[in-house]
């Protein structure tokens, strides 16, 4: 059982702009900047590698540029946008503060983030043992240890800026705005997961691949979303959400397209080749996990438990 204080405090905490028509304004201005920014960091981004490839006679190619180191972090800048638009919509439209949507205190429990951190870090390290009995097929990556060494701050700070971006936009604007009009958390809760979730469609993996990914996704967005519900705090969800992506980026990837930082590389999860039987348990091995996090995070008993941000 979750002592629900925390949420509803943060719940009646946006003043009485949030309206349904300024919440909707708002995702506009979110996701025009958003696409502003997308824009302008890829155009900066193949300028660069233009500039870099120019000796050697060839012109980067999206799909080519996006699989480099270059396009990488191009990427994952791309979604300042968000921040810089959440800014905007909250100055502008709801005439609050951006530190309204961090919690309760206006600030990030950095206690639950630490925690969130190291719990997803435990049960990934349990997942890739069970992916790996399944699937022993890993391999020493591209990128050589010092040159992996140099690029864990920008990765990492970069990495940050994705992950804290969605969970700000998607785990607290969204939800906070929408849980001040409706009560039923099949508004404020379930319809963001759904929205987030269907954004992580591929279309280079098979069927059964693709839906089993994004049943592993959205059980981990509602786990994020329920950090947030038991804290009212995004620190929680910011510190597992960074941990999640940072292992699949910088340790072990099984993204084709998110591999030129990586340690090792797996069997891309997107490719084909993959029965139906080791598509359900992968997704499988993905639930168990984010489940494993849930415990490890909201048990009563467990060193990790993350407390409520009360203001």
């Amino acid at each position: 059982m979750i002592d629900p204080g925390a949420f509803e405090a943060y719940r009646n905490s946006p003043n009485g702009k949030t309206t349904l028509p300024r919440l909707i304004a708002g995702v506009a201005v979110i996701v025009v900047f958003w696409v502003l920014s997308t824009l302008a960091v890829i155009f900066a981004g193949m300028s660069v590698s233009a500039w870099l490839q120019a000796g050697a006679g060839q012109a980067p190619d999206m799909a080519g540029f996006l699989a480099t180191p270059v396009g990488v972090l191009t990427a994952l800048g791309s979604f300042a946008g968000i921040w810089i638009g959440a800014w905007v919509a909250m100055r502008f439209i709801h005439g609050e503060a951006l530190s309204a949507l961090f919690g309760n205190s206006r600030r990030i429990s950095w206690n639950g983030f630490a925690k969130g951190f190291c719990a997803v870090i435990l049960t990934s390290l349990v997942s890739e043992i069970l992916l790996y009995a399944m699937q022993p097929e890993i391999a020493r990556g591209t990128i050589d240890f010092m040159s992996w060494l140099t690029a864990l701050g920008p990765v990492a700070l970069l990495t940050f800026l994705q992950t804290s971006s969605e969970e700000l936009l998607f785990r607290a604007y969204l939800p906070r705005g929408l849980a001040k009009r409706f009560v039923s958390p099949v508004v404020w809760a379930l319809l963001p997961v759904l929205v987030f979730t269907s954004l992580h469609w591929s279309t280079a993996a098979t069927p059964v691949m693709n839906v089993m990914g994004l049943t592993t996704i959205a059980v981990f967005a509602a786990l994020l979303m329920t950090l947030v519900y038991a804290t009212g705090n995004l620190g929680a969800s910011f510190g597992a959400h960074l941990a999640n992506n940072l292992f699949g980026f910088l340790l072990i990837s099984h993204q084709e397209a998110y591999n030129a930082f990586a340690l090792f590389v797996a069997r891309p999860l997107e490719g084909a080749g993959w029965s139906e039987a080791q598509a359900l348990l992968i997704g499988g091995i993905g639930i168990v996990s984010t489940l494993l996090t849930g415990l490890l995070l909201l048990h009563p008993r467990s060193p990790l438990k993350v407390e409520p941000d009360l203001g």
